[in-house]
């Protein structure tokens, strides 16, 4: 099991408590963002399409992106590139992934 980690969320942090005796894979993908095949991986593993990953709330999307009009690779790409974009926590096994909001969606996971 993995958690897609941002220590700076609160969510994410109850989260990973919450999974604190599980044997879980910590990924920061905010000091270690994810490729484009990895984050495309995980989107099809949570089975929404890419814009619903993105967090509009952050300053950057609203600085850079809010209005355009953009295709699946274009989200992938700005949340590559601004990883604060990505919504979090998530929380992955080898089959599913879920965007854990909130963090008690984790336990259907394990």
């Amino acid at each position: 099991m993995k958690i897609y980690h941002n220590n700076r969320c609160s969510k994410s942090r109850q989260c990973l408590s919450l999974l604190s005796n599980s044997n879980v894979e910590i990924i920061d993908y905010i000091k270690n963002p994810l490729t484009f095949d990895e984050l495309s991986t995980l989107i099809s593993k949570i089975g929404i399409p890419p814009a619903e990953l993105i967090r509009t709330n952050e300053a950057i999307w609203k600085e850079k992106f809010k209005g355009k009009k953009m295709n699946n690779k274009e989200y992938i790409s700005a949340m590559i590139e601004y990883p604060k974009l990505m919504e979090r926590p998530i929380v992955e096994t080898a089959e599913k992934a879920l965007v854990c909001r909130p963090p008690e969606l984790a336990l259907e996971l394990l």
